[in-house]
């Protein structure tokens, strides 16, 4: 896995996934997206579901872009790599690559901007541990940044 990631959930195409092409249909990536979302704070320690039952709080989906690179197909192994690009007050903005994990082809790039709402659907800060948690991971993504770019002007 690429170390500008910060998760990787792996799962198979399954044959209701793919179209009458024989390829996945375009919109099963957002779903795969949303696997990635989970596990990253699955892997973070956290869980998605006790932030909705303990916090109050959800994580809605304001805007998704994706960019289709090559075709997946059936019993196809993928992987769905998963970052956090941006967390600012209640808005974050999360990456992905879905990538075919027999040869690491790209298949399909893509970004999710969120707001944290509470149940009423009102714009609400992230929950303490979970803003925490995800500014550490901002902060460790930052360093190694800061160290390849040390890295890169010893060499030259």
């Amino acid at each position: 896995m690429s170390s500008n990631f910060h998760s990787e959930a792996r799962l198979r195409v399954r044959y209701a996934e793919t179209d009458q092409m024989g390829v996945v249909y375009h919109s099963n990536y957002l779903i795969w997206f949303e696997v990635g979302r989970v596990e990253l704070m699955r892997a973070m320690g956290l869980q998605y579901k006790l932030l909705e039952q303990d916090h109050g709080c959800m994580i809605a989906v304001v805007a998704v872009e994706a960019r289709y690179r090559a075709s997946a197909r059936y019993d196809d192994e993928i992987a769905v790599r998963t970052r956090i690009v941006t967390l600012r007050g209640s808005v974050m903005k999360i990456a992905y690559d879905v990538v075919r994990a027999e040869d690491d082809k790209l298949l399909c790039e893509g970004t999710t901007t969120h707001v944290v709402v509470n149940r009423q659907m009102e714009k609400t800060p992230l929950p303490e541990p979970y803003e925490r948690a995800f500014r550490r991971l901002l902060e460790a993504d930052k360093t190694q940044a800061s160290a390849d770019e040390t890295q890169t002007i010893e060499e030259v």
